[in-house]
């Protein structure tokens, strides 16, 4: 039976349809420069297909929540273990449900992590489970980079080979992928090679006008026109769209993202010195903090994930009762992250895969209930990767702990190293060792950290007349300075050492 898809109108007028039978089987690549309308052609895509076939969205930003709302997909937020987003995967195929892989909030190297063991799971059921699905991929340059980044090798890895599996062997599994992506030059050649049927919208660089025009078989002199293409137009080329480049505008969709083009706004009526008091004025000590838009989501428990996309699991019996008390466990979770953050790479590793392996030991010294579940897991993983214990809750240091808890999880760490070394007056971290911390090796992330807490009124971070960084935490009068040069001009110091040393061993 064949199906025809309405994306919208070509130039002359006439409905611009996809066959989606054909695209089950020859899958598709979108291109466009940010604001070029991707968001919007894969949402008309989606919801027109919606009924006919079963889906999955994998959303970095959490733009197509709104869209499961309105067509009853299941929302799976990917904060998880990778055997739970198998397990989860392989239900959800096995039911045939859609769903929206939500990838809002997390770092990209643990987002890339994330789609990986959710795609590998689609990919890996019995042949028996082998129905159409489409797979939509947004932004899919960052799950599948033509280049390395600052992500480590095992993710790229993980992700790239998820990505082309899906591209390269997905067909014969049922599934095809839709991706989407800023540039062709961003995306791994091995998954963009194997579209067949191409969406391309509005593009500037030279080099990427001239790629899109061979792809579609276009003369070079034509490429200039994709410059010119306004947002939401897009040159259709491929068996499930045209045989030949068609010019086509994209419909209305039902639903919208939390995120669109930006429109003007008039600026707010006030005096400077009022607006002077609102910007430098100290916030009020038990303030409420604004948080981010991830962290106010109420997380949904992978039983329940699991009982929305199939039947309702049965009832499981009681655990026994623990008899060691509760130092005892304590003492023994404390060994289990001593001996996991001995290994020098465990600070880089991403909290999945940590989080899997303090499971095993967790097991091996049969520990179970609330001191091994993910919540408890990550504040502990903060906290250990910072050098804090939880037991310094003295005083002032209690209510500085109790204010962190306003924090993401993975921030809480970093606040309360930065604390300590206040608390203590000793020398302020460097860009570095806050990065490490929180479990990055960029020291660009460290001045991130900064400025996101200082943005949220938790401290306050400033330079004195050297150009040393001086850090006060909010409500304390604790301090702490970096002594010598300011961060970035060690930097520039260490290189021209460097350099120099360099001549010199050529010489």
């Amino acid at each position: 039976m064949k199906v025809a898809v309405d994306l919208g109108i070509t130039a002359t007028g006439e409905p611009a349809e996809m066959d989606l039978e054909e695209l089950l089987s020859t899958r598709l690549l979108v291109q466009g420069n940010s604001g070029s309308g991707k968001s919007h052609l894969l949402r008309r895509l989606l919801e027109q297909s919606a009924e006919w076939v079963q889906q999955a969205i994998i959303d970095p930003e959490g733009d197509f929540v709104s869209f499961a709302e309105a067509f009853g997909h299941v929302v799976v937020d990917a904060d998880r273990t990778p055997a739970e987003l198998q397990r989860i995967a392989a239900r959800i195929r096995e039911h045939r449900a859609s769903v929206v892989l939500n990838l809002e909030g997390l770092d990209t190297e643990v987002q890339m992590h994330c789609a990986a063991a959710f795609l590998n799971g689609l990919f890996e059921v019995d042949h028996s489970l082998w129905y159409p699905m489409l797979i939509a991929v947004d932004e899919a340059q960052l799950f599948a980079p033509a280049i390395a980044g600052e992500v480590s090798d095992e993710a790229r890895k993980a992700s790239l080979g998820a990505m082309t599996n899906l591209m390269c062997r997905g067909r014969k599994r049922g599934l095809a992928g839709i991706v989407a992506t800023q540039r062709l030059a961003k995306l791994a050649k091995n998954v963009a090679a194997e579209a067949s049927n191409f969406l391309m919208g509005r593009t500037f660089l030279d080099i990427d006008m001239a790629r899109a025009a061979d792809l579609l078989g276009m003369e070079r002199r034509q490429a200039e026109r994709f410059r010119d293409l306004e947002p939401g137009h897009f040159v259709a080329l491929g068996p499930a769209l045209s045989r030949r480049p068609v010019p086509i505008r994209i419909g209305s969709v039902e639903t919208a993202g939390r995120t669109g083009r930006p429109t003007l706004m008039a600026r707010p009526e006030m005096a400077p010195e009022a607006m002077a008091d609102l910007i430098f004025s100290s916030p009020e000590q038990g303030a409420p903090m604004p948080m981010p838009r991830s962290a106010s989501r109420v997380p949904v428990s992978t039983r329940d994930l699991l009982d929305r996309v199939s039947s309702p699991a049965k009832a499981t019996e009681p655990e026994s009762a623990d008899p060691r008390t509760a130092e005892a466990r304590r003492a023994i979770v404390e060994d289990i992250f001593a001996e996991m953050l001995a290994d020098p790479e465990a600070a880089f590793r991403p909290v999945p895969i940590l989080y899997q392996d303090f499971l095993v030991h967790c097991r091996l010294k049969r520990l179970k209930g609330a001191d091994t579940d993910m919540p408890a897991f990550r504040r502990r993983l903060s906290l250990a990767r910072a050098g804090v214990s939880e037991a310094l809750e003295d005083g002032e240091w209690g209510t500085v702990i109790a204010r962190s808890e306003a924090l993401p999880e993975e921030m809480q760490g970093v606040y309360l190293m930065l604390a300590r070394a206040a608390r203590d007056g000793a020398e302020c971290p460097s860009d570095k060792a806050l990065a490490k911390a929180y479990g990055s090796h960029s020291p660009s992330r460290g001045r991130f950290l900064l400025g996101f807490m200082e943005t949220r009124g938790f401290i306050t971070a400033e330079a004195d007349f050297r150009g040393n960084r001086v850090v006060t935490i909010a409500g304390t009068d604790w301090r702490a300075s970096q002594k010598g040069h300011a961060p970035k001009a060690v930097d520039a110091l260490d290189e021209a050492r460097q350099r120099r040393a360099a001549r010199l061993s050529g010489s």
